[in-house]
């Protein structure tokens, strides 16, 4: 069963047609028997239709022109076999296909079965030709029918019992694709799906067989027939394949759509051979809105490319194009590209902003599947990529329910503190599926070398273990116990030992299940889920915010004489920057535009004030546009803002406005919390926001403009997220009043908003 077979049904239908028509007495030239559709490409399964056209050139007797056709649909009736026919001249051909976009489809197939080879040589020039001379109209044409498909036949690869056909990443599908490759509007890569193709071939073949009718959509009761038949070792394997195929397809289909929007124009609306770049990073550009690697990289120097770029692409919510993704492929087999284990920093945090992206991180994310480069990363993916899920709750294959509960975390990141380790759980709680143990037990023994490998540190390793074990606990108790019962409370407080693992593993519940789908979520399960929480909250004493900075004798010494220092050490591929500055109004905000001036990520900061001064601790990674580390240049700069820092401002202000120009994705606004009795004399500001640039020096400025003092602070950046937490004062010392506190919030929730 497959390719030949089909052939050799045409090619017998072909032969029958054939004997017909040759049976016609007083045939006249000028007439022509042609399969268009499916039968045109010879791709017959047992129940398809025969879709056939009687094409004359108009001048032959319309009596003899009914006998022929007659003498040819009555015989094929009586055997059974179901027909699709039209009978027209090439301009009635010509003008049907103008105004139904399903003729002109049929057409782009047509092939002469017996008859006139000219005429049908003429309508295939037209059917072709007017494509491609119209595909400006009849590309979005096509594009809103294949739109209005999907939404009635649902994503083939999702789906437990899928239509092969006319679903999302079916057969129509690559039909489509197909006319947009002949259209020449747009490059079409059709051999990535010629294996797809064949597997969604064979399984409809299967299915016409197995059941004796022609129908496409695999129902559950099929599906094992259709496996055996197929020589697959169950139904599972068969549906593995099936959603694989269909995610190739689709994804194919999508890629194609982005290139014909983006193709390239100059100002006189030609297209361009050569694209617009704009560089981002260090061997990065973008160009026809994608993403791609600079060719002639030299993949063996930085390894951490690949994920940079992915990550890139998914915060400005663009696709990696495919030459970059091909070039990743080829780096990856080939072993140039290997990552070292564990990961250094820089790869972990650009694979949490990559998770972190949201709904962008999907189309990344299906690319690097398709090219096979997640499984050098992380080949653990492999033993779920497209693995059933045959439970009426799920909507998805288990690894695309994983990246869905991403996407669902993504936008959970302002409600914890650590928004990599909830991403990164997220992406990973059900990696245990697959086998008959149960799935939690074997997701935590898998997660602690994998997140060991990613170069999460022992602690961070013991919280990832516990989410993806207890990844169903909160809403199993929450759903099924008495919640006013204390054993319910003790059995989770027994379970989670503090409140920052419960506020992830909240988050992670509400993720899974908003995941999972509406069968399985409602608004009175997550009502139940908050009110476990909040008991849970209750009966837990751990404090969740950031501890104050602690620094040595020495720098307390230093730091009484009141002189601006700055001393900088080399931590590749970071460094570590230590100013001791004259305490004053402003000066976090100062401090961190010059770094950013300078060309500095900030990645994490301390600073505490100490009589006269403050104490600051930075850790900063040099972009690729930042010049050589200078500490003479750093201090200079620094002491020249704290003379007059308006030059700073405006210079950072135009940085701003360059950065809003690179696409970036939508993101949830920042959190602004204030905690009024977690501090020594002072008031807890926390800010939990998407990073960008000069995020610091924003919130300082704007901390510094509310007559608040910054007494310490702690600043840490996790992949794309930030968390700043300042212990503030009034200016003459204090902790602010709730009404005080609540007005800078929201001075920094409006500014940051």
């Amino acid at each position: 069963m497959g390719t030949r077979e089909r052939r050799e049904r045409s090619n017998e239908s072909d032969r029958f047609l054939t004997s017909l028509f040759s049976q016609v007495p007083n045939v006249v030239s000028g007439v022509a028997l042609a399969a268009v559709g499916g039968y045109g490409r010879g791709e017959l399964s047992p129940g398809s239709d025969l879709d056939i056209l009687f094409l004359h050139t108009g001048r032959i007797d319309e009596k003899a022109l009914a006998e022929l056709v007659n003498k040819i649909l009555y015989p094929l009736w009586d055997k059974s076999f179901k027909v699709d026919h039209s009978v027209r001249t090439r301009s009635e051909t010509r003008e049907s296909a103008s105004s139904d976009l399903k003729v002109a489809l049929g057409l782009l197939d047509i092939r002469l079965i017996c008859g006139d080879p000219d005429l049908v040589a003429a309508v295939q020039h037209d059917a072709i030709d007017d494509w491609r001379s119209n595909s400006r109209e009849r590309l979005p044409e096509l594009r809103r029918s294949l739109a209005e498909r999907h939404l009635r036949a649902g994503d083939l690869a999702y789906l437990l019992e899928p239509d092969l056909k006319e679903a999302r990443g079916g057969l129509r599908d690559i039909n489509a694709l197909r006319a947009i490759y002949l259209s020449g509007a747009v490059s079409v890569s059709l051999e990535h799906i010629s294996s797809a193709e064949s597997v969604l071939n064979n399984a409809r073949e299967a299915l016409h067989t197995v059941t004796g009718r022609d129908k496409d959509r695999l129902l559950f009761q099929e599906q094992d027939k259709v496996a055996e038949l197929l020589k697959y070792a169950d139904a599972d394997a068969l549906m593995s394949d099936i959603a694989q195929a269909a995610r190739s397809v689709d994804y194919l289909l999508e890629s194609t759509w982005h290139r014909f929007d983006h193709r390239g124009k100059d100002g006189l609306g030609r297209f361009l051979k050569k694209p617009r770049t704009t560089q981002i990073a260090q061997g990065i550009s973008i160009a026809h809105q994608e993403v791609f690697i600079d060719e002639g990289f030299n993949f063996a120097s930085d390894p951490v490319i690949g994920l940079r770029a992915a990550a890139i692409a998914a915060q400005a919510g663009l696709p990696v194009s495919p030459s970059t993704l091909q070039a990743l492929a080829h780096a990856s087999q080939s072993g140039i590209s290997k990552l070292p284990n564990p990961w250094p920093r820089s790869a972990r945090e650009n694979l949490i902003a990559l998770i972190g992206a949201g709904a962008p991180m999907v189309r990344i994310w299906e690319g690097l599947d398709q090219e096979e480069i997640l499984f050098d990363w992380l080949p653990e993916w492999r033993a779920v990529r497209s693995l059933p899920q045959r439970n009426a709750l799920h909507r998805h294959t288990v690894d695309r329910h994983m990246v869905e509960t991403a996407v669902f975390a993504a936008a959970l990141t302002r409600n914890v503190h650590r928004p990599d380790l909830l991403l990164f759980a997220a992406l990973f709680h059900d990696i245990g599926k697959g086998t008959q143990e149960d799935h939690s037990d074997r997701g935590e023994k898998l997660i602690e070398p994998l997140a060991r490998r990613i170069g999460f540190d022992e602690d961070d390793i013991a919280t990832l273990k516990l989410l993806v074990k207890h990844h169903l606990l909160l809403s199993a108790t929450a759903t099924r116990r008495d919640l006013d019962d204390p054993a319910t409370i003790a059995s989770v407080t027994a379970v989670i030992p503090d409140l920052q693992t419960l506020e992830l593993l909240h988050a992670l519940s509400i993720a899974d299940g908003q995941a999972t789908g509406r069968a399985a979520w409602s608004d009175w399960k997550e009502s139940l889920l908050s009110e476990l929480v909040s008991r849970v909250t209750s009966a837990l004493t751990d404090n969740t915010i950031a501890r104050q900075p602690e620094f040595t004798n020495e720098q307390r010494v230093l730091a009484d004489t009141g002189v601006l220092q700055v001393k900088i050490e080399a931590r590749d591929p970071d460094f570590a920057i230590e100013i001791i500055a004259p305490d004053k109004t402003g000066l976090l905000s100062i401090v961190a535009g010059v770094l950013n001036l300078a060309r500095f990520d900030v990645r994490s900061a301390r600073t505490q004030t100490i009589g006269k001064s403050a104490i600051m601790k930075w850790i900063v990674t040099p972009n690729q546009f930042a010049p050589s580390v200078d500490e003479i240049a750093i201090k200079e700069a620094i002491a020249l803002a704290l003379e007059d820092a308006s030059d700073l401002t405006e210079r950072i202000k135009r940085r701003v406005a360059d950065y809003a120009n690179i696409p970036s994705i939508p993101v949830p606004l920042p959190i602004v919390e204030t905690f009024m009795d977690s501090a020594t004399d002072a008031t807890i500001i926390e800010v939990r926001s998407h990073d960008r640039p000069a995020l610091l020096f924003g919130i300082g400025d704007v901390i510094t403009k509310s007559q608040v003092d910054i007494r310490s602070a702690i600043v840490t950046t996790l992949g794309a997220e930030a968390i700043d937490t300042l212990y503030v004062t009034e200016i003459g010392g204090g902790a602010l009043s709730p009404e005080r506190a609540r007005e800078v919030a929201n001075r920094l929730s409006s500014a940051l908003a």
